[in-house]
């Protein structure tokens, strides 16, 4: 069986991909597993994202959202993939595999997919041209049999283990700046301002590091495994 990877780039009228059009210096990439949407959002414009964050409200009850002070936004909000005009849920309807993030840039949305048959792709690409979609194939290559290396980790792969305390560890020391270069806040700071003390903190901190380490390391040993050329071949540039 010859799997099939294929980018492709779409533009038609959905929630997300509006929003795109309407701020097109704005940059999201959304992750989803068809209960929640997990959106990153960059753009150099703070006001921007204030304008984002309110359209996305209005499409979908934010469960939680975090800053990092400069330019990163994370929103995570019910999902709407499932809505009929949907490329996600083409995507599932025709057994193709979506290897997130999804990628919204200037009224564009970015895919890249796996097909497992030929012939489902062809029946994705004209559901989408029947409905009206504006589409535009990137790359469209046989696949080289390294697909381990090419998937995307999953959320329990990673952080099944973590502690709650560990978990909110973690999240607080990003947010105040712990793993910036420099750091903005030293985990003395950080305990202080969570009422903890530095050793209590410093423990659960550590100990989320070294488990999401630990979680990493088999993929990244998948990923080593593929050659240069495979590597550079799964980046995606915008157009």
């Amino acid at each position: 069986m010859v799997l099939y990877e294929v980018v492709l780039k779409v533009t038609h009228d959905c929630p997300f991909c509006n929003i795109s059009k309407k701020f097109p210096a704005l940059k999201m990439f959304v992750w989803c597993n068809r209960e929640h949407e997990a959106i990153e959002i960059a753009t150099e414009n703070p006001e921007e994202y204030s304008a984002t964050r309110h359209e996305l409200s209005r499409i979908g009850r934010i469960v939680d959202e975090s800053f990092d002070g400069k330019k990163i936004h994370m929103i995570i909000k019910e999902c709407t993939c499932r809505l009929e005009n949907s490329v996600g849920k083409n995507i599932d309807e025709f057994n193709l595999l979506h290897i997130s993030p999804a990628i919204y840039n200037g009224g564009w949305e970015y895919y890249r997919i796996v097909a497992f048959q030929h012939k489902d792709l062809n029946r994705f690409l004209q559901k989408l041209e029947d409905r009206g979609f504006i589409f535009e194939i990137l790359r469209k290559i046989p696949f080289d049999g390294f697909l381990a290396s090419s998937l995307t980790l999953t959320a329990d792969a990673l952080f099944s283990d973590l502690t709650e305390k560990q978990a909110d560890a973690l999240m607080t020391a990003y947010k105040y700046g712990y793993y910036k270069l420099p750091r903005r806040a030293n985990i003395q700071t950080i305990a202080s301002k969570k009422r903890l003390p530095r050793t209590t903190f410093q423990e659960h901190l550590k100990k989320a590091e070294n488990k999401i380490i630990a979680s990493l390391i088999p993929y990244l040993q998948l990923f080593r495994q593929a050659p240069e050329e495979k590597r550079k071949s799964l980046k995606i540039t915008i157009a």
